[in-house]
């Protein structure tokens, strides 16, 4: 199933953490972990119509790597897969590709 969003939503995936223990080695159950707030945009709408009617295009597009805050969006499933749909303006920031891992 594909899905559309319109004007300037946004369809993004979490991208989930891997670490399932903390720094000092005790485990995190399930119940207790909270939600990431990073995840990647599938896909995006038009854009905004301005006032006086025009179309503009948004600064995000699919593949991008965001940030965004820990109540943003929508939670939605399709086929199984959760995704969130959110605006825009909800998006704190997008993450290059070479900050993956942070610099001391």
């Amino acid at each position: 199933m594909k899905i559309r969003p319109l004007y300037d939503r946004i369809v993004v995936k979490r991208i989930e953490e891997s670490a399932d223990k903390t720094a000092s080695g005790l485990f995190i159950p399930d119940s207790a972990k909270e939600k990431p707030q990073e995840g990647e945009v599938i896909a995006v709408g038009q854009g905004k119509r301005s006032d006086d009617g025009k179309l503009m295009p948004l600064d995000v597009k699919a593949g991008d790597r965001i940030l965004f805050g820990k109540y943003s969006g929508s939670d939605i499933k399709l086929d199984g897969e959760e995704y969130m749909i959110m605006r825009e303006d909800e998006v704190l920031g997008v993450l290059d590709s070479g900050s993956k891992k942070a610099k001391a």
